[in-house]
């Protein structure tokens, strides 16, 4: 009888103790949402040295932005290390932007390639984007823009507004792909809706210059306005130009759909 009770108190032990650290990373969690980093601190580092990697990876997290502790990439990196070894692509995903920055390691864009695809091949769009990044730009790998249209393709289809726009841009260019202006609209328009500041200056541009749409400057004005007001300074200008072109009846119009368009979040404008 005494064997059997200590074996299930064994057993217990082995089956509660995840719940136990996932408990505790979650007041970890709580603490650093509420900015007690000294708490959130100790509780993440509990449950990180008994090798929970979503709390060596936020423990990473807080060495490499300075909270609660003096920064230090160095111990970030141990701890992104730990939880990037257990596959978790967040923690791949920084351990690849600390090898591509040299940030607590020796600069090194053939280990952060490493990172980064161990992370987008598990489907997190961020590093699908860094991945496409480094392709698209041939660090740490030979510059490769098919490789890099198909890459930010995969996040731009998750919704990521970066790799959206990345994509609308080998699209209006013909970069990687057949160059093709409806489909670049597509993205940036996309991009822009998620307040993406660069596609939504891009998304005025083929407005302006009836490229996959037809030209209108009234649509124009809205996108460059919302840009300009993001402070895009080449937005200031493109609107501006596009205002010597327009009727005063047209600017009111673009300034009233612009505002209606913030005013909705973005969601709906043309």
């Amino acid at each position: 009888m005494r064997i059997k009770n200590i074996l299930f108190a064994l057993l217990l032990s082995v089956v509660s103790s995840p719940l136990v650290m996932a408990g505790e990373y979650e007041d970890a969690l709580a603490a650093h949402g509420r900015e007690d980093y000294k708490t959130a601190l100790q509780l993440f580092k509990n449950a990180a040295q008994q090798g929970y990697a979503p709390a060596q990876y936020s423990l990473g997290v807080m060495y490499d932005q300075g909270q609660g502790v003096p920064q230090d990439y160095a111990e970030a990196v141990k701890w992104y290390r730990l939880a990037a070894q257990q596959g978790l692509a967040p923690a791949q995903l920084n351990l690849g932007t600390v090898y591509n920055q040299g940030q607590g390691v020796p600069q090194d864009y053939a280990e952060a390639v490493k990172w980064f695809r161990l992370a987008a091949q598990q489907g997190y769009a961020k590093a699908q984007l860094k991945l496409g990044a480094v392709y698209s730009q041939g660090k740490g790998v030979p510059q490769d823009y098919a490789e890099a249209r198909k890459w930010f393709q995969l996040a731009a289809q998750q919704g990521d507004a970066s790799a959206q726009g990345q994509l609308g841009m080998m699209y209006s260019l013909g970069i990687g792909v057949p160059q093709d202006y409806a489909e670049a609209v597509k993205w940036f328009r996309l991009a822009a809706q998620q307040g993406y500041v660069d596609a939504q200056g891009n998304l005025g541009a083929m407005y302006f210059n009836g490229k996959g749409v037809p030209k209108d400057r009234v649509k124009a004005h809205l996108w460059f306005n919302i840009s300009a007001t993001s402070g895009d300074t080449d937005a200031i200008e493109r609107r501006n130009k596009a205002e010597n072109l327009m009727t005063p009846e047209q600017i009111a119009e673009a300034q009233k759909m612009a505002k209606d368009c913030v005013s909705n979040k973005l969601k709906g404008c043309n």
